[in-house]
């Protein structure tokens, strides 16, 4: 491949003659990127950030909402046999790929993101099942969450696969995630070889070309749902008798508002806990027995959900209060991990944040962060959209990462 070189202060401009185009490196400062990229390594960048963007305007094509996802990892199934030299996995519609040269005797990163989408919403003005392209953006449902990320950590590793690595690599497209399913990256896992950490690839923000532009989430809230139940006394509504017990349940409700746990997360901040539905009564003349509520809570790392739970049954019993489950712990990386260290010298401005949204992080038994193209802000709303930029930057940046990590 032919190439002509300018180097600017800080910029550097190639011409790639192969492919009629013009690349533009931007370099920076202690405010922004350090690490000056390779150029030939740049130069195959372009190639893989095209076949990483006409594979998520194949996947947006696909209706894929959780649960139902068998077409696109049929898709990804197919791609990833064409693509890679390793064996693809399959259990179910998660699949994961193990770069060459696994051993036993060093430590093992995973890096994951989701093949599934959330319903789409009414409002959408662009079909959702189709890649609509406009400029630069890509809008169709599941381009920011979570197909970037997942196209551009596969192109990554597809990438470095057949280069030798100082660790094992593990790359996996996992299911059922905006559901936290059973049959998602927790039935994958322990198919899996031990995972050291994990980088999870979801819309966090991965511009280097402003400051803080690359946001990593280094730790993440849980989620408990908890169903409420207030036992009252039917009667007539027109005498004086009975219990009411949506009376009861709203005194129970406005306990859960009002508490404030005593420990908050440096990261993460207070438990937050939110009633959402309410239902009760038969008819308007009857005074109801029974009363039913749910309460999201979203957990921090100062206390395990099991505490969470007894605490706020305590505060509003007689009212019972059951959670669903208690699996979705918070979870994060200590500031000195390596994985976290290596970021910082690839992007040393960049923003470190806790992030309130639930991923498949909350599965993860290891340290882990999450990053990715995109914005969390689009995610789960109408023309929701990736810019082909962002898709571009993310390859660069993972590919840096990954081939400058150690443990």
């Amino acid at each position: 491949m032919s190439k002509i070189v300018v180097f600017c202060r800080k910029v550097s401009i190639f011409f790639l003659k192969k492919q009629k185009k013009w690349c533009v490196l931007l370099f920076f400062n202690k405010n922004g990127l350090s690490l000056r990229p390779n150029l030939r390594t740049m130069a195959t960048n372009v190639s893989i950030s095209d076949a990483a963007i006409n594979l998520l305007k194949q996947m947006i094509a696909i209706p894929s909402v959780s649960r139902d996802e068998q077409a696109v990892a049929d898709l990804l199934e197919d791609y990833l046999k064409r693509q890679s030299s390793v064996e693809v996995h399959r259990s179910g519609n998660n699949l994961w790929l193990i770069a060459p040269g696994y051993d036993t005797q060093r430590q093992t990163l995973l890096i994951n993101a989701h093949i599934d989408t959330v319903k789409a919403v009414a409002s959408w003005t662009y079909d959702p099942f189709q890649a609509t392209e406009v400029g630069e953006r890509i809008y169709g449902l599941g381009a920011n969450d979570d197909g970037a990320s997942l196209v551009s950590l596969m192109h990554t590793f597809l990438s470095l696969e057949k280069v030798p690595l100082p660790y094992n690599l593990i790359f996996l497209a996992s299911c059922e995630e905006e559901v936290s399913g059973q049959n998602g990256i927790a039935a994958a896992l322990p198919l899996l070889p031990h995972i050291d950490v994990a980088l999870v690839g979801e819309p966090t923000g991965m511009n280097p070309r402003i400051p803080g532009g690359v946001r990593v989430a280094v730790a993440e809230k849980g989620l408990m749902v908890m169903d409420g139940t207030a036992h009252g006394k039917s009667g007539h509504a027109a005498r004086n008798e009975g219990i009411n017990a949506i009376y009861l349940a709203l005194e129970a409700i406005g306990k859960l508002r009002d508490y404030r746990f005593a420990k908050e997360s440096p990261l993460l901040g207070p438990v937050k806990v939110t009633t959402t539905i309410i239902q009760g009564g038969t008819g308007h003349n009857v005074v109801p027995d029974s009363c039913t509520f749910v309460t999201d809570v979203r957990t921090t790392d100062a206390y395990t959900n099991q505490e969470i739970v007894r605490q706020l049954q305590e505060l509003v019993a007689p009212v019972e209060l059951v959670p669903r489950s208690v699996r979705l712990q918070s979870s994060g990386i200590d500031a000195g991990h390596p994985l976290l260290k290596t970021i910082q010298q690839v992007a040393p401005a960049a923003t470190l944040f806790g992030s309130p949204t639930l991923s498949d992080q909350a599965l993860l038994s290891c340290p882990s962060l999450k990053m990715g193209p995109g914005d969390s802000a689009r995610s789960h709303t109408a023309d929701e959209y990736i810019e082909k930029q962002e898709i571009r930057d993310a390859i660069f940046l993972y590919t840096q990462i990954l081939t400058h990590f150690k443990f």
